[in-house]
């Protein structure tokens, strides 16, 4: 009798000390949960450490006025392809058009106009009109072929992202410009793009900082404010349910690819000015860079998640990395390796949280 409630009080006990040291377990489990879902965050934050460990001065005003710069330069082309991916899809005709939408800036702002001699540089609401449209023009073509012939996205934009490379070519042939770079562009052009706006520690900060400031703001009313942005993370989430429940899915399909194409002429316009040229390379991978910097804010290919915030953060992390690198004299080559990896750790990582969450 004595040795079965010895027995007993050792098989209660047992299951007393499994009953504590479940809540361990599953902390256990939710740490290691967290650290894998933030492991892009925490490689890129060890990363920006080590820089500035081995080189100090990229902490220095003149380094992050910089890699602040080039954050603003690339946010514009990363908000408008977030859109894409928020519904499913994806646009690798954004770096194109990009280039293409510059060249025209360009075209239309030079001082000695090659491809039209007899026309004069013309002013700044007619060039921003004018990249608006033809970016637009590419979006709808890319928005309307997805919504209306249930095309995949991705064949989609490379079908449109070779159209607009010939395009690029075939524009700069005009007149007597042979293809050759633009460059030389009116003060007014320049100026409203890369002007001062003001000074940190005597460090310049030019005004398309706050350009990229203003399309964020107006993206996120946009995403979070109007009945479009609740619909377009519905059709993202679920297009079959969405349109049960009284969505318009193909014009907020095609009207998810026009605004991409604004943002990516907004993006044409400025980085003309600021590189002062534009030729048929301008905007080269830019789509890249724009991926991987929504997969790494939280925009998910699975569709229907994503947050400006976590873009504008992806954007900056990402410019932090690659200014990092050059500090450190890396080889400009390995920068496409290290692009390559970031987007393919990043969406696994995202589909991951996908598959625990389901």
């Amino acid at each position: 009798m004595a040795d079965l409630k010895e027995k007993s009080r050792s098989g209660v006990g047992a299951r007393v000390k499994a009953f504590g040291a479940l809540p361990a377990k599953e902390q256990a489990n939710r740490v290691g949960n967290l650290l894998l879902n933030n492991a892009m965050y925490i490689i890129i934050v060890l990363a920006i450490i080590i820089i500035a460990i081995i080189k100090p001065q990229f902490l220095s005003v003149s380094s992050i006025i910089n890699i602040v710069s080039l954050t603003a330069a690339k946010l514009p082309i990363a908000l408008g392809i977030g859109g894409c991916i928020v519904l499913t899809g994806t646009d690798i005709s954004a770096g194109r058009t990009v280039g293409l939408t510059a060249c025209i800036a360009a075209s239309l702002s030079l001082t000695a106009n090659k491809l039209y001699p007899n026309l004069g540089v013309m002013p700044i609401p007619v060039v921003l009109l004018a990249v608006i449209l033809v970016g637009a023009c590419v979006g709808f073509v890319n928005g309307f072929s997805v919504a209306k012939f249930k095309l995949h996205p991705f064949i989609v934009t490379l079908s449109t992202q070779l159209i607009v490379y010939g395009t690029i070519l075939l524009y700069l042939k005009q007149g007597t410009n042979n293809g050759q770079t633009l460059s030389g562009f009116a003060e007014s052009y320049r100026g409203f793009v890369t002007d001062e706006l003001f000074r940190i520690q005597n460090v310049p900060v030019p005004r398309y900082v706050l350009y990229a400031i203003i399309l964020t703001v107006l993206m996120w009313i946009i995403w979070n404010k109007t009945t479009f942005g609740k619909n377009m993370f519905a059709v993202g989430s679920n297009e079959e349910a969405a349109n049960v429940s009284g969505v318009n899915v193909t014009r907020t399909i095609i009207t998810v690819f026009v605004l991409a194409g604004v943002m990516y002429g907004l993006t044409g316009f400025i980085d003309a000015a600021r590189i002062a040229s534009a030729n048929a390379n301008t905007g080269l991978n830019y789509e890249c860079d724009a991926i991987a910097a929504c997969v790494i804010g939280g925009v998910s290919f699975v569709g229907g998640i994503g947050k400006i915030s976590g873009i504008v953060v992806g954007v900056l992390l990402l410019q932090i990395i690659f200014v990092g690198l050059n500090f450190l004299s890396v080889d400009q080559n390995l920068l496409y390796i290290v692009k390559g990896l970031i987007i393919l750790v990043a969406c696994a990582i995202d589909m991951r949280k996908y598959l625990v969450r389901k």
